[in-house]
């Protein structure tokens, strides 16, 4: 990766910050590596554009199940976009109360856009599953060669976890997660070597404050407590694992 040795936010809506480009900055001057997701493909167009003089960052094409129901109208453009991209995100399905009108929508548009990663080779996806792990996972189990899923802020059952981590999948994870005894339980049913940080800035908060890629460096400490592990030994873990994750994607 460019940047070797560069701490990594995994999942961060960059581009809904005010004041993006000083966020990025900060990440750049920082030595955070940042994964840029978008909620939709004309979101990602904009964004890739604005962010091209930043080599520490990738943006990632994405539909966010939120959104799907709205912007369903421009699957076909991401579909098109897909062969040529290395990161999708993000990506899914969100089972909350309001948006429950729109779960077979939902399943019929990420089960399009893992078939059209599975076409295209696999891909390196970031996924949203509030209140719809389950399900979920078992679309994920239809397209197989997907390529690497990557469970963002994941808040499943441990039967849910059980069967993540059967079918390999990654975890992403940040301060939110790290501050609570049940995000923590969580975090410590995550394989050492399948975690990775993130932020979900600008929409993740601490003390109400939005957090930014950044604050990865933060929550390297706050997992180093959690697993009870001397500061060292994790960054090298959450560098090992870094590194895998963007090998696989031929950065």
């Amino acid at each position: 990766m460019q940047g070797a040795g560069m701490i990594a936010d995994m999942h961060c809506h960059l581009d809904l910050y005010p004041d993006y480009l000083a966020v990025a900055e900060e990440s750049a001057a920082r030595g955070v590596w940042v994964l840029a997701v978008t909620t939709t493909p004309t979101a990602w167009k904009g964004t890739r554009d604005r962010l091209r003089a930043f080599p520490n960052i990738s943006v990632a094409i994405g539909l966010h199940p939120e959104l799907a129901h709205l912007r369903q109208q421009e699957l076909r453009l991401m579909e098109r976009q897909i062969p040529g991209v290395t990161f999708i995100g993000e990506i899914g399905l969100d089972g909350s109360t309001h948006l429950r009108a729109y779960a077979t929508l939902q399943q019929s548009i990420f089960k399009r856009i893992l078939r059209s990663c599975e076409l295209a080779g696999g891909r390196i996806l970031s996924i949203h599953s509030r209140r719809a792990s389950a399900v979920t996972l078992e679309c994920l189990e239809q397209y197989p060669g997907c390529g690497v899923p990557i469970l963002h802020w994941f808040n499943g059952s441990k039967r849910d976890f059980a069967q993540a981590n059967r079918m390999d999948c990654w975890f992403s994870v940040g301060p939110p997660m790290l501050s609570t005894p049940v995000g923590i339980e969580r975090v410590l049913a995550v394989p050492r070597n399948r975690l990775l940080l993130e932020t979900d800035g600008p929409f993740a908060k601490i003390d109400d404050m939005s957090l930014k890629p950044v604050a990865v460096f933060a929550a390297t400490e706050m997992l180093a407590k959690v697993w009870q592990a001397p500061l060292a030994e994790v960054q090298r873990q959450l560098e090992e694992n870094q590194r895998t994750i963007l090998r696989l994607a031929g950065i």
